[in-house]
């Protein structure tokens, strides 16, 4: 098989493409391929007129491919501020909707092309699509022009393999992959740890989000026996668990961490990569006993609302699988679907449970919330009254604002 350069395989999609253009998907999270990235920012003129499709991650993906060219455009599910110059010039193309949809979405979508970032094949010819196969299987069996970067640096892992002579085109993309720092916890986190400990049941499966929430949550794991991890990203704070002998089977999507992270992908028999229309799918979710899902957001209300996307008005992020998770974890058989969040930020300036939130952003209608930790301690509105709603998540809430909060309610009570 004749494989080509990176930038030979750029050119191929131009000439398949231009000077019409299309739409062409491209893997994100670590497996954004910056090998590609590179070419175009070398020779814009080969992303004229080119539609980049994918699920740009915030934090972790921090390059605007519609910005490559004055005529390129892209689409995602998510907002960030590293795209926002093209979002409100409406180069950039929102689409909000959860990470389960997304994968229906690209399933569906028109695409002309479709590049994905691969292992190098094995004996028998197959590759893998390494530490993301989460979206892409819902591109790959797909009717369109198939690219296949083959990068040495992207692990083969337990989960599906694609024929490499399956593909239109092969490219040798040889790059070191993406890589993400979750950081450490702050004392906020450190302290919704710790009542996250008195929560996870004996043999539950955990799932946990991007940011500082999946920090604690792996970090209350660590101690325990017969866990198994059912998320739709890992990061690095998953090795230490791995160490520990917690976990018996590790159940993701995609990883986004450090090198020893995707080598430990490749290496640890108990990881398996499975796509989101299986990770994210409130029937599986539903299925799989005391699912403890453990998430964040921006704010929440004395109804029980969260905002997981606005700060002060503005798009700064998406849904992704929050409301797919939590969903599932209240369907789970000893389930738990937990909201964690700092109670207040700005060094306490600003309480993060508010009065109530404007309707344009509610991320989570009050129905699906269920328990809700700050460093204060845990709310379990779960079968609550209005009132009794309220009264929790005030008594959660920094004491320096919960007077305030209970004025407000008493108001907002007055009016309903």
């Amino acid at each position: 098989m004749i494989r080509v350069s990176v930038e030979s395989a750029a050119e191929t999609v131009a000439r398949q493409l231009n000077p019409a253009g299309g739409r062409v998907f491209i893997p994100t999270s670590a497996s954004e391929p910056l090998a590609l990235l590179e070419v175009y920012r070398r020779r814009p003129d080969l992303a004229a007129n080119l539609t980049f499709v994918g699920a740009p991650v915030p934090g972790i993906n921090r390059n605007d491919w519609s910005a490559l060219h004055e005529t390129a455009r892209a689409e995602g599910t998510f907002m960030s501020g590293d795209w926002r110059a093209s979002f409100e010039s409406g180069r950039y193309d929102l689409r909000p909707m959860t990470w389960f949809q997304a994968y229906g979405w690209l399933g569906e979508t028109p695409l002309d092309v479709a590049v994905f970032h691969v292992s190098e094949p094995d004996a028998a010819g197959s590759v893998s699509l390494g530490i993301s196969s989460d979206l892409a299987p819902a591109v790959v069996g797909r009717d369109v022009f198939r690219v296949a970067l083959v990068n040495p640096a992207m692990p083969r892992v337990r989960g599906a393999v694609y024929p490499l002579d399956g593909f239109d085109l092969v490219a040798d993309a040889p790059r070191d992959l993406l890589t993400y720092d979750t950081g450490s916890l702050d004392p906020a986190f450190d302290a919704i740890k710790r009542h996250l400990q008195g929560l996870i049941p004996e043999g539950a499966s955990v799932q946990f989000g991007v940011g500082k929430a999946g920090i604690a949550a792996l970090a209350a794991l660590e101690g325990m026996k017969g866990l198994r991890i059912h998320s739709g990203m890992v990061t690095d704070p998953l090795l230490p668990v791995l160490e520990s002998g917690a976990l018996t089977e590790v159940v993701t999507g995609l990883a986004a961490g450090s090198r020893a992270l995707y080598e430990r992908c490749g290496s640890d028999s108990r990881i398996r990569f499975e796509p989101s229309g299986h990770t994210h799918d409130i029937r599986v979710l539903a299925e799989i006993p005391r699912l403890v899902a453990v998430n964040s957001a921006i704010e929440i209300d004395l109804f029980g609302q969260a905002n997981a996307e606005f700060q002060d008005g503005r798009q700064i992020s998406g849904v992704g699988g929050l409301t797919d998770f939590l969903r599932g974890a209240r369907l789970s058989p000893g389930g738990l679907p937990i909201l964690a969040l700092p109670a207040s930020a700005r060094r306490g300036e600003i309480s993060r449970i508010v009065p109530r939130l404007p309707p344009t952003a509610v991320s989570v209608p009050r129905a699906d919330v269920g328990l809700v930790i700050t460093e204060h301690g845990l709310a379990d509105l779960r079968g609550l009254s209005l009132d009794g709603r309220a009264e929790a998540l005030i008594g959660v809430a920094d004491p320096a604002h919960r007077d305030g909060l209970a004025d407000s309610w008493a108001a907002i009570r007055r009016s309903l």
